[in-house]
């Protein structure tokens, strides 16, 4: 096997850590506690930023090394990860959460189409057919719970449209910025937790964790799924297979209902089951070529 191989069998496997991190977001967001979605977000970023501050501490990387990045990559990831989770957090508002989360999950589809044009990837049938089967496996799901799209919701479903190409074209543009390091991840979390403080004291009361358990599901949250899982994933889509990471993402809301489901949270049902055969036939069709090296 090649250096380069093994490299971006490395990244993948560094994605596939980050899906399994959100999959964990809901069940921790629920143990959480009911706080303000913009104050949870300047707390668990807070703490994601954390990690890559002290990490690039211990690596002897100076304050200056993490802050003085170019504007168009300030720009790419501020919009990331800031930009999509404003964006979400109102299309919940002015859209039922069932239908604006599967607008919203188009992002790894889109993902996998956006990578031909904006990364320079080769795209075939396979990838294509297993970013597809994720999406139907996600639509399988939704539709169990009861989908009602209105036309009176028609700019929630705009904004979740804008959640799906915030987080893709973040992740495909990713790829662009090969050289410059994970270390700008603690940057980005910074700028988007103080941008969302500031949108938590224009919008929202304060609600702090109820208990010594909500709180360590805050600072749960904060080391994985808004951490960790950054860190992780920025890795992933520079140096990995994008094409195979876009329909591997749609284990995301498998694993999130799965882990309910686990916690008591949720009841089992079918169509979850069906759900999970399609995103994981989606994903070993989309990293067949990969894996198969």
């Amino acid at each position: 096997m090649s250096i380069v191989h093994a490299d971006r069998r490395r990244a993948m496997i560094a994605g596939v850590c980050a899906i399994a991190l959100w999959g964990a977001l809901a069940a921790l967001s629920v143990s959480a506690g009911p706080i303000p979605q913009f104050q949870m977000v300047a707390m668990t970023f807070t703490v994601g930023a954390a990690i890559g501050i002290v990490r690039a501490l211990v690596r002897g990387v100076g304050w200056r090394g993490l802050v003085t990045w170019p504007p168009r990559v300030w720009l790419l990831g501020i919009g990331g990860l800031f930009g999509y989770h404003a964006l979400y957090f109102a299309a919940l508002q002015l859209a039922p959460p069932a239908e604006a989360n599967l607008v919203n999950y188009l992002w790894p589809l889109l993902i996998v189409l956006l990578s031909a044009p904006l990364a320079g990837e080769r795209l075939s049938w396979l990838h294509l057919l297993g970013a597809l089967l994720g999406f139907a496996g996600i639509a399988l799901l939704a539709a169990a719970r009861g989908l009602s799209f209105g036309s009176q919701y028609a700019l929630g479903y705009a904004l979740a449209l804008g959640c799906a190409f915030a987080w893709s074209l973040y992740s495909v543009l990713s790829r662009r910025f090969g050289e410059t390091p994970t270390d700008a991840i603690a940057s980005f979390c910074s700028a988007s937790a103080a941008l969302s403080l500031a949108c938590h004291w224009l919008f929202e009361p304060t609600v702090w964790p109820a208990t010594a358990a909500a709180w360590l599901a805050v600072l749960a949250l904060g080391l994985g799924p808004a951490g960790a899982a950054f860190y992780l994933w920025d890795h992933a889509v520079k140096h990995g297979d994008i094409r195979a990471l876009g329909a591997l993402s749609y284990a995301t809301p498998i694993l999130s209902t799965a882990l309910l489901v686990a916690c008591g949270l949720a009841e089992p049902t079918s169509s979850l089951v069906a759900a999970a055969l399609l995103v994981t036939i989606g994903a070993v069709l989309a990293s067949r070529e990969l894996w198969r090296r």
